[in-house]
């Protein structure tokens, strides 16, 4: 069994940005020789999140406002976290989009059902975050 590893650095221009990473990873994929096996996605940051969606900017902007309402970034008073960063909404928006992903890997391809990309979400950017893939297979 072979593997590798990717790391994919990213730094919004915003506080809350979702990006598209299919092509990265399928980049990753390729350049790994691996044919028959895993992949698993994941940000690096405890406030940056991995998920599998579909790519539809509508659906994107309803993220981002469900996101906002369930944990609104102001009054940042309203977070225990909050003391040296103001991003304690980022943390819970992390914990409900999730950490990672793990796709099968099927004739050198990522084995996606009908519509699925997968979308790098940050919740408090503006700086350099990380994204590992890590492939194992054949």
């Amino acid at each position: 069994m072979k593997s590798f590893r990717k790391v994919l650095t990213f730094n919004t221009r915003g506080r809350r940005e979702f990006i598209n990473i299919s092509a990265d990873v399928e980049g990753a994929l390729s350049e790994s020789g691996i044919t028959e096996g895993l992949c698993l996605v994941n940000a690096m940051h405890i406030t940056a999140s991995v998920f599998i969606n579909d790519a539809e900017s509508g659906l994107l902007q309803d993220f981002d406002d469900w996101l906002e309402e369930l944990a609104p970034h102001e009054p940042v008073s309203g977070y225990r976290h909050n003391g040296a960063e103001d991003n304690g909404d980022a943390h819970l928006k992390r914990q409900v989009m999730g950490r990672e992903v793990v796709v099968a890997i099927t004739g050198g391809r990522l084995d996606f059902g009908p519509w699925e990309q997968i979308f790098y979400g940050e919740f408090d950017g503006r700086r350099p975050k990380r994204v590992l893939i890590k492939i194992i297979g054949e």
